[in-house]
């Protein structure tokens, strides 16, 4: 069976995640979690698609309980090798995030840089991952998660806006055609893996406008939707979402 893109990206790319441009925001973005939660620390955290356990390990550093799921190995391995050099005991488990096996467990999921959503090969699948998050939550929980702003390839080149993020040893995505009919954008990934292996990869991602997601969060029974524009490291609900945010920044109450 082929494996979809985001699989084959993220197999052998524990370390070279870590340097990536976009993974340097964590404090920052920990920063606004705590204070979404109240710096509550008897609450428990689940990190879906936690990667290289970036978050789960900054928040575990400051007394919380959280568990990482990803569906890379090779991720879930980096982010275990980091959490013991800080002496950190976090449950990092191998989990797809379509079908997750808690049920009302947890009092705040996080799913930050396209943690499994809006990565899936269909709409539904998206939508799968929502509903499982949406399971794994108690009654009266949030829901805090980043995902492509839709808005933003109606009015910019998104091949442009790739360009602009460019440094030396991160990933390349170029070639960016975006689907009006279907809101996916398909480019070219080029990258260097953890062994020096060069690879070319073929994506796409589908981003979402701000209603969709409301009517998504919505037929999940979600009490209170709120949407701002996500900036990398400096996440805060007075930055309204524009048609300049790449990202946007979603916070749910169930």
């Amino acid at each position: 069976m082929n494996k979809q893109w985001y699989e084959s990206f993220f197999e052998n790319y524990g370390k070279k995640y870590d340097s990536e441009n976009f993974a340097q925001g964590t404090a920052g973005e920990c920063d606004f979690i705590e204070k979404e939660i109240n710096f509550d620390k008897s609450l428990k955290i689940l990190d879906v698609g936690c990667g290289t356990g970036r978050h789960a390990i900054e928040l575990s550093k400051r007394g919380y309980n959280v568990t990482g799921i990803d569906l890379s190995e090779s991720q879930l391995k980096r982010a275990r090798e980091k959490a013991a050099e800080n002496n950190l005991s976090i449950d990092f488990q191998r989990q797809d995030a379509r079908n997750l096996p808690f049920n009302n467990e947890f009092d705040v999921a996080i799913m930050l840089c396209e943690g499994g959503f809006p990565l899936m090969e269909t709409d539904e699948m998206n939508f799968e991952i929502l509903k499982n998050v949406t399971k794994s939550l108690k009654s009266d929980a949030k829901l805090i998660f980043t995902t492509c702003n839709g808005l933003f390839p109606l009015f910019n080149s998104v091949d442009d806006f790739y360009a602009s993020t460019v440094e030396d040893g991160n990933s390349i995505c170029k070639n960016s055609t975006f689907d009006l009919m279907t809101f996916r954008d398909h480019n070219t990934v080029e990258f260097e893996d953890d062994d020096g292996n060069k690879k070319t990869l073929e994506c796409n991602e589908r981003y979402y406008v701000p209603c969709e997601i409301t009517w998504l969060l919505k037929s999940l029974k979600y009490k209170k939707i709120d949407i701002f524009g996500a900036r990398l490291g400096a996440f805060s609900r007075e930055h309204q979402l524009t048609t300049k945010d790449f990202e946007m920044l979603v916070i749910a109450e169930t």
